[in-house]
């Protein structure tokens, strides 16, 4: 049986999102990982937790864009 305070496992994830193809030219959002620009400054001091959240929804918006 599983103890119900036990969190679902975290899954693995590069340490970040982040693609090599940077660019906010027209807001604050970038076009390869799709991170605000607070998101990029703070990611090192982020949470495990608070890099999950993030990581869920720019891949529910489709990012990173790779170049394949």
């Amino acid at each position: 049986m599983s103890d119900p305070h036990d969190k679902p496992p975290v899954p693995q994830r590069p340490d970040t999102p982040c693609v090599a193809v940077c660019s906010t030219t027209f807001d604050e959002v970038c076009r390869g990982c799709g991170r605000t620009v607070a998101e990029v400054a703070h990611w090192v001091s982020m949470t495990a937790e608070q890099k999950e959240r993030v990581w869920e929804r720019i891949l529910a918006q489709g990012y990173p864009r790779r170049n394949t």
